[in-house]
């Protein structure tokens, strides 16, 4: 019987469903082996039961021989989905490089792409599957009862660290190598990486948004201190950043906050409950309190710098009452924080707190449509990966026309999000190295929101596509796979809901008459280089979108309930009407290189007949109606 082991059993791949304990010579190996994210429990009391109601005398037999009738009457194991380089397998990625670095800055660059996109679809990717169960750890006293509040860190956000200073994930979007194409640079290496690194680039947007809101506060000492932490490609001296805005009072309207804070000689204090603070292992945050005497709402607060940990490591007045148990990004220590008198320095002046901190939230919620589409990214990998591998009803899973037709869908989403989140960095970068026109920086304003909005809908619709394409494997969490739908969920909660960013959409148009002119202008652009006959169906449908916004935005006029209630089919008009253009713009330059405009035309022309003009007339009576019961 060892030796029917040996040749049925031994050669087995590490499939989904074989059993776990075969992975050991023996079942004390068994006890010490890894856990393998792609295995489901066969192994399990279950699976003896099963084994047992095979032959009525199995329990009386070794374990040895039991595994080998399991696996004699077990012949099917389904091999999971695996990644290749994720540089050389993303053809949009390659294309869009190639069609906006200078040839020059990309051949310079291409060795690190390559570089992150094998890790990232290899020795990463496994290591995030084997560290699935692990999640932050709060342990708030020592061993003699001292208040220490230590959060240890998952083993591969550890990684993840040396790997943020080694390949500049924060850096590179200062250090000007790129010119005014740093940001595209930047985001690239971010775009290839994090969807490996288990939600890492939380604190790498703050962090980033952080360094930016010093660089623009005019406090030089300040900036002067922090930013060659925030910026460093030394792990001794590398810092993280956290943005603790967020109170019980509520997240969006942070007018309500009812943190005080206390001038006390040469520094501040700051007494108050911080809600939610994502990436609380982090070395300083920036913040917001009312100093003393201040009024109420938005303009009374004040932005404040707070170094976490004095020179001991210990915190400094701050106690952390819990770690948020959520839904998803579960490997980020987002807590609930006391502030007990914490010494904090005023950033600028001591009101407009909410005013200062806007350069952190246009970072940060380019980071948030740039990891929407990162994600995405890897949902179709794995998918597109799964259905070579997948037989059903006696044909591959790949060459079924339904799914394919569902793959293109999603694709298609997937492209149109990718070209709307890059058209953000590429905006930033021109702003920050002072080469933008004023149409780019009135489009800019108007893009933050839009795609952020725009971007984070859809990541949460195309995962939710991608892993049902797995079927029920979709749905069991040690593979690894539902962790995608879920981290995808916090994309439209952080940094601003789709409603609120709808409602500054329309309060960046009532504060900027030239940004919607702003956004018709890079549509009709993008529209009218689109010359190859086979767009010419997309961009009439970009256009005639936008037209329905620009005649819906002219009749709601002055009606602010029904500018509210529009607010959102609005601004996923304009995202949706932009991403269209710029699948046309970049559709026309593969025609042009190739001859034809290929996948690129395909993306076009599939998102063109998902629905662009979400503006659809709607009763303020029926909302009420239907949403009071």
């Amino acid at each position: 019987m060892e030796r029917l082991q040996s040749s049925v059993c031994n050669w087995l791949p590490r499939q989904w469903g074989q059993p776990k304990h075969r992975l050991a010579e023996n079942q004390d190996e068994t006890k010490n082996a890894p856990k393998s994210s792609w295995v489901s429990n066969a192994g399990s009391h279950e699976s003896e039961k099963n084994a047992g109601s095979m032959d009525p005398n199995a329990s009386l037999l070794a374990p040895k021989t039991r595994d080998a009738l399991r696996c004699a009457s077990m012949a099917f194991f389904q091999t999971p989905p695996s990644l290749g380089n994720q540089f050389d397998d993303d053809a949009l990625l390659r294309e869009y490089l190639e069609r906006i670095l200078p040839a020059e800055t990309l051949a310079e660059h291409l060795a690190e792409y390559r570089e992150l996109g094998e890790m990232a679809g290899g020795d990463l990717y496994r290591a995030m599957l084997a560290d699935r169960e692990n999640e932050p750890v709060l342990t708030p006293w020592d061993a003699w009862g001292n208040r220490v509040d230590r959060i240890e860190v998952s083993p591969l956000w550890k990684r993840a660290e040396a790997l943020t200073v080694k390949h500049g994930l924060v850096a590179a979007g200062y250090e000007n190598s790129c010119g005014d194409l740093s940001r595209v640079h930047q985001f690239a290496l971010n775009y290839l990486v994090q969807a490996s690194l288990d939600v890492y680039s939380c604190p790498l947007a703050m962090t980033d948004g952080a360094a930016r809101t010093l660089m623009d506060s005019g406090n030089d000492e300040l900036a002067d201190y922090a930013l060659p932490h925030l910026l460093s490609r030394d792990p001794a001296t590398f810092w993280t950043s956290g943005q603790w805005m967020t109170e019980r009072t509520g997240g969006s309207d942070v007018g309500k906050s009812e943190t005080t804070a206390v001038q006390d000689g040469d520094t501040w204090r700051l007494t108050g409950t911080k809600w939610f603070t994502s990436a609380t292992t982090s070395q300083m945050t920036l913040t917001l309190g009312r100093p003393d005497g201040n009024g109420p709402g938005g303009r009374g607060l004040a932005l404040f710098f707070v170094e976490l940990r004095d020179s001991d490591g210990l915190l400094r007045n701050i106690e952390v009452n819990r770690l948020k148990d959520k839904l998803g990004t579960r490997k980020v220590p987002t807590a609930e924080l006391t502030l007990n008198g914490t010494p904090a320095t005023l950033v600028r002046e001591a009101e407009n707190g909410v005013r200062n901190i806007a350069p952190m939230l246009a970072i940060t919620r380019t980071w948030n449509a740039v990891a929407s589409v990162w994600l995405m990214r890897r949902g179709i990998a794995l998918a597109r990966d799964f259905a070579k591998k997948r037989v059903a009803f006696g044909a591959s899973l790949k060459d079924k026309p339904l799914h394919q037709d569902t793959i293109a869908t999603i694709a298609a989403e997937t492209e149109a999000a990718f070209h709307l989140a890059f058209r953000c960095a590429e905006l930033l970068g021109k702003i920050e190295a002072k080469t933008a026109s004023d149409h780019e920086r009135s489009l800019f304003r108007m893009l933050t929101p839009i795609a952020k909005l725009t971007t984070a809908k859809q990541a949460v619709a195309v995962l939710s596509e991608a892993i049902e394409c797995f079927g029920g494997a979709g749905y069991v969490e040690d593979t690894g796979l539902p962790r995608l739908l879920a981290d995808a969920q916090v994309l439209p909660i952080w940094e601003g809901t789709t409603n609120v960013l709808s409602l500054d959409t329309l309060r960046a148009l009532s504060k900027d008459a030239t940004s919607f002119e702003a956004v018709h202008r890079e549509v009709r652009r993008q529209c009218d280089v689109a010359t190859d006959p086979s767009l010419a169906g997309c961009t009439a449908t970009a256009l005639a979108a936008l037209a329905s916004a620009s005649e819906w935005l002219a009749s709601a006029g002055s009606d602010r309930n029904a500018l509210e209630q529009g607010a959102r089919r609005f601004a996923l008009t304009l995202g949706r009407s932009l991403e269209l253009g710029l699948l046309c713009q970049h559709a026309q330059w593969v025609a042009e290189r190739d001859g034809k405009t290929g996948r690129a035309g395909a993306a076009a022309r599939r998102f063109a007949a998902a629905g662009i003009d979400q503006i659809h007339p709607m009763s303020q009576d029926d909302a009420a109606l239907l949403s009071s019961e």
